[in-house]
């Protein structure tokens, strides 16, 4: 095992006396990427990215005119991507009925709790030091539509768009680790591998069971045949984003035991991950299209009052959120959803629900764009 990135070194000593070898497992994947693309994508770095992109699209959407034209490194790796043993489509389908009963108390914990959660870690300062914290709203849209995706019925299947939008997320963190590793502004020594496997176990882990748990918050119910589902389409969906089965949980207990020792690991949130979870937070009204300055208010100070209410005191004052009194938030937020949904039949929520989680996602008119960036800082990036 390579020794510790400095950044960790006090806080992976005490993350040893709570669990030593999770923490050690933890730790050890700060210095692993994706074992099997990474050294695709760095053997074909100099190569112009409009074939790049080319090649990319032809092996996800299966076009074996131009595949075959693509380095042999490539083809192979799309040659050898193999359903794993474990997999079972059957198990994802409770967990499809229950997320369009649920969507849209999905996405408020998704994006005030989940994705704020998630920006706690390292991870920050990997999307933070490309400048991708000025462009928050398309990466929210983005993370909209792949929510949705993956939970489509069949989306995860080969020819899915949650499928190919999980594995293009795979692509695109290979591409910008190979940049970022490439540049001088990378401190290896002290921050491990840029969006590190270990990263993206305690992410994974985090969109899927602390999204249970915070959308019970603020109103979802389940069955537990539904939340051993909802685990299943994450644990496959982190499978196609190249997130190591070493660090990719089994179930709901591995997944609560990796974020845990996880956040122990983790050192303290740094102006990084402060930059980008008001960013996220502040992109809402906009995401959801509002454009009155009263309502945008509204809504920004409310997306702060749940997201602290969620997230707990210590973690919105590292953050720096402004302070809101959140008692009872979450109950009477509960109340009012669940007064709503009694008024409507199920059928009537989940249409709106799918209706909603549409208006406020990514389509571009050309389809999927399999667009890399080809520059570690967005501003001097192509579109992508």
């Amino acid at each position: 095992m390579k020794p510790a990135p400095t950044a960790y070194a006090r806080t992976y000593a005490r993350a040893r006396r709570h669990a030593r070898t999770l923490a050690d497992n933890y730790m050890s994947h700060t210095s692993i990427g994706d074992p099997q693309l990474d050294p695709v994508m760095e053997e074909l770095a100099s190569m112009p990215p409009h074939d790049l992109h080319r090649f990319i699209e032809a092996g996800i959407e299966r076009q074996s005119d131009i595949l075959r034209k693509a380095p042999r490194s490539l083809r192979n790796f799309f040659a050898n991507l193999e359903e794993p043993e474990w997999l079972d489509y059957d198990a994802f389908r409770p967990g499809i009925r229950a997320f369009h009963t649920n969507a849209d108390l999905m996405l408020v914990a998704f994006v005030a709790g989940v994705l704020v959660e998630g920006f706690s870690t390292l991870i920050a300062k990997s999307f933070n030091m490309t400048g991708r914290v000025a462009h928050t709203k398309r990466r929210l849209q983005q993370n909209n539509r792949q929510l949705m995706e993956i939970f489509y019925p069949g989306g995860l299947q080969r020819d899915g768009d949650g499928w190919k939008l999980s594995t293009r997320v795979r692509f695109v963190h290979c591409r910008i680790r190979t940049l970022l590793a490439q540049s001088d502004e990378w401190d290896a020594d002290a921050w491990g591998t840029p969006i590190s496997a270990a990263h993206l176990g305690l992410a994974i882990a985090v969109f899927s069971k602390r999204l249970l748990d915070y959308s019970k918050k603020v109103g979802a119910t389940y069955g537990r045949d539904q939340e051993d589902s909802v685990m299943a389409v994450w644990r496959y969906a982190g499978y196609l984003m190249g997130i190591p089965e070493s660090i990719l949980y089994r179930n709901a207990e591995e997944a609560e035991s990796i974020y845990t020792i996880g956040f122990l690991c983790e050192p303290p949130p740094t102006q990084d991950s402060v930059d980008m979870a008001n960013a996220l937070i502040k992109s809402i009204p906009s995401v959801a299209d509002i454009t009155d300055p009263v309502e945008q208010k509204k809504t920004t100070a409310l997306a702060y009052k749940l997201s602290r209410a969620l997230i707990g005191k210590t973690r919105a004052d590292q953050f720096q959120y402004p302070w809101t009194l959140t008692f009872g938030a979450l109950f009477l937020f509960r109340i009012k959803q669940r007064f709503q949904r009694a008024l409507r039949n199920t059928q009537l929520v989940r249409s709106g629900n799918f209706t909603q989680m549409l208006q406020i996602s990514v389509y571009d008119e050309g389809g999927l764009s399999y667009r890399m960036p080809d520059s570690v800082r967005a501003s001097q990036s192509s579109d992508w």
